[in-house]
């Protein structure tokens, strides 16, 4: 989800627009979360989306993923989280990926064959690895829905406060990888999802205290801004604007999402290390 952008006002608009529109995406998988099923399609049916438009990208460059193979490979990926064996049998899961895209990819052109392949396994970990924390997260037991719907708000504060401070005072370049987002954004994002982290501590079914969620919310929040960095820079190489036209000039599902790639993980890592949820096994 595109989060700040520079400090002129003409700005405003469209990034509001766009804000908007990711955060109703962000309703709609919150409306499915107090079903393991229901999540678990809605989880699908982002990814899916989502490693469309990244195959669109690879197209780009010339050399486009196994999409067969890497959409198959995304969906293993998450009915395993499902069921909780994604570690147990991610070994076999990838190395499948690889012998299957390196199989599939000798029906094309000579050239680009090792691209080809090494685009297909990026994808399956890029976009079928981090996802599969979602549905890892929401399927635990008694505290599944709320850790999530934290996760869902930390990322959407994160997005939000970067782009409200970024457009109205922001001044100061972050990155050439994304000129139009500043400091003075991605502190405010920081800032609001550590506070909005240290506030759980207030929801008793969640079971943290405010010193454990500013750190989670402190964590998710850097990990959200670097997911949609990463997600910048990979639009960037391919030479476009957004990942896909799905939703109009807003963009395309992992324009919406690309916080959430690196965000669910180490909402994961950060509930692990803070105690609050067992290790994947």
């Amino acid at each position: 989800m595109t989060a700040t952008a520079s400090g002129t006002t003409d700005r405003f608009p469209d990034l509001a627009r766009r804000a908007v529109s990711g955060l109703l995406l962000a309703v709609v998988v919150l409306g499915s979360v107090s079903n393991h099923y229901a999540f678990l399609v809605a989880v699908l049916a982002i990814t899916m989306l989502s490693l469309w438009e990244l195959a669109g990208l690879t197209a780009r460059k010339g050399q486009p993923m196994v999409f067969p193979v890497a959409a198959l490979a995304v969906a293993c990926y998450l009915v395993l989280a499902e069921f909780g064996l994604q570690h147990r049998f991610e070994a076999v899961l990838l190395a499948g990926t690889l012998i299957a895209s390196l199989a599939v990819a000798l029906f094309g052109a000579r050239q680009g064959y090792i691209a080809r392949s090494a685009f297909t396994l990026f994808g399956v970990l890029y976009i079928g690895w981090l996802g599969s924390y979602f549905i890892a997260l929401q399927t635990l037991p008694n505290v599944g829905a709320a850790y999530t719907i934290g996760c869902i708000v930390l990322i959407a504060t994160t997005d939000i406060f970067a782009m409200l401070v970024g457009t109205t005072i922001g001044r100061t370049p972050l990155t050439p990888i994304s000129p139009k987002k500043t400091w003075e954004g991605a502190i405010g994002g920081f800032v609001a999802a550590s506070l909005a982290g240290a506030a759980f501590g207030l929801a008793p079914h969640i079971g943290i205290s405010w010193s454990d969620g500013a750190i989670v919310g402190a964590a998710t929040s850097i990990a959200a801004q670097a997911g949609d960095l990463v997600e910048s820079a990979l639009k960037r190489d391919a030479r476009v604007k957004d990942a896909g036209t799905l939703l109009g000039g807003h963009g395309g599902i992992l324009d919406r999402f690309d916080s959430y790639t690196l965000g669910g993980i180490v909402f994961y890592g950060a509930m692990y290390l803070t105690h609050h949820i067992p290790a994947l096994h």
